[in-house]
């Protein structure tokens, strides 16, 4: 399983600004090892985002995104004490999810 996620949400007025760095290799399928082989692919392919449970963000992601991505949101009507969660699903059948709360 992939180390967490850095997640940071902070409240600015009705919105909340969300930082998230995701741990994940990303690789494209297009890269060979020292070998020569191809090194298959593996990426995030979905990723959702949810405040107090309700998704708020949906995005689909391919083997573009570089290693270890970063994503930024707004969320309106967010405050502090509000839950942030993210989840992530990559190729493999891998997932992840990781919670922060709004300060």
């Amino acid at each position: 399983m992939a180390d967490p996620m850095r997640i940071r949400a902070k409240a600015e007025g009705d919105k909340a600004t969300v930082r998230v760095l995701m741990s994940h290799e990303m690789e494209s399928g297009q890269r060979k090892d020292s070998a020569g082989k191809l090194i298959p692919a593996m990426h995030i392919n979905e990723v959702t985002a949810s405040h107090n449970g309700k998704v708020v963000m949906t995005a689909e992601w391919g083997p573009a995104v570089s290693k270890n991505p970063f994503l930024q949101f707004n969320v309106k009507g967010a405050k502090a004490g509000d839950k942030v969660a993210i989840t992530w699903k990559d190729n493999k059948g891998d997932t992840r999810t990781d919670e922060a709360t709004v300060s």
